[in-house]
């Protein structure tokens, strides 16, 4: 029986202000000061990324979801979290 089918994402660079995520041929930005939970992630937890569907991003080590959508355009997602990092 053939295991799930995945969509490929890759955590591209991480800087001090944030880290970039692929998908595709798009490279979406992911700063901490919009997505402040990663500030204090480790190389690692960053950069274990799935891609469950199409607009899910999950980080299972720090059990992250996002979506795809939210990266693209965060100031139309106002629930953002109160973590300081």
């Amino acid at each position: 029986m053939p295991g799930a089918a995945t969509l490929e994402a890759e955590v591209t660079h991480i800087s001090a202000n944030g880290f970039w995520v692929l998908l595709g041929d798009e490279e979406l930005p992911v700063p901490f000061s919009e997505f402040p939970w990663f500030r204090t992630a480790t190389v690692v937890q960053i950069a274990t990324l799935e891609r469950p569907t199409v607009n899910h991003l999950y980080w299972p080590l720090l059990d992250i979801d996002l979506a795809v959508d939210s990266l693209r355009d965060p100031k139309a997602f106002p629930l953002v979290s109160k973590a300081t990092g």
